[in-house]
């Protein structure tokens, strides 16, 4: 399920129109921490799969992804949970997130506590 995280959080970030290849482009990586998956049920061969991502709270250093994996019939098959960092390529150490991607990410959690 790990492939099927990562197709989820680019398109995730595309939808939301920011391609993750911008964020290559100003010298950030994000590579996966951690990853966490909870088998509840089997995808099948040719199964259509559908991936809801929540990002929990605005990003730092740090994004953490939550996924829930429905198959076609809207049963829920897989949850699971990534850590991500976003690393300077340059100096190899954490940074924040470009302001960009926290402008995009902002209005979801507006009037939360």
């Amino acid at each position: 399920y790990a492939m099927y995280y990562e197709v989820a959080r680019v398109e995730t970030f595309r939808n939301l129109g920011f391609v993750y290849k911008q964020l290559e482009n100003q010298g950030i990586m994000m590579p996966v921490l951690e990853s966490h998956s909870k088998y509840l049920a089997a995808a099948k061969y040719d199964d259509l799969l559908t991936i809801k991502v929540s990002i929990p709270s605005l990003p730092s250093a740090k994004i953490t992804f939550l996924y829930k994996i429905y198959n076609e019939y809207e049963e829920f098959i897989n949850e699971g949970e990534t850590l991500l960092a976003f690393i300077n390529m340059e100096t190899g150490k954490p940074c924040r997130p470009p302001q960009e991607m926290i402008d995009l990410l902002a209005p979801y959690y507006e009037g939360e506590d």
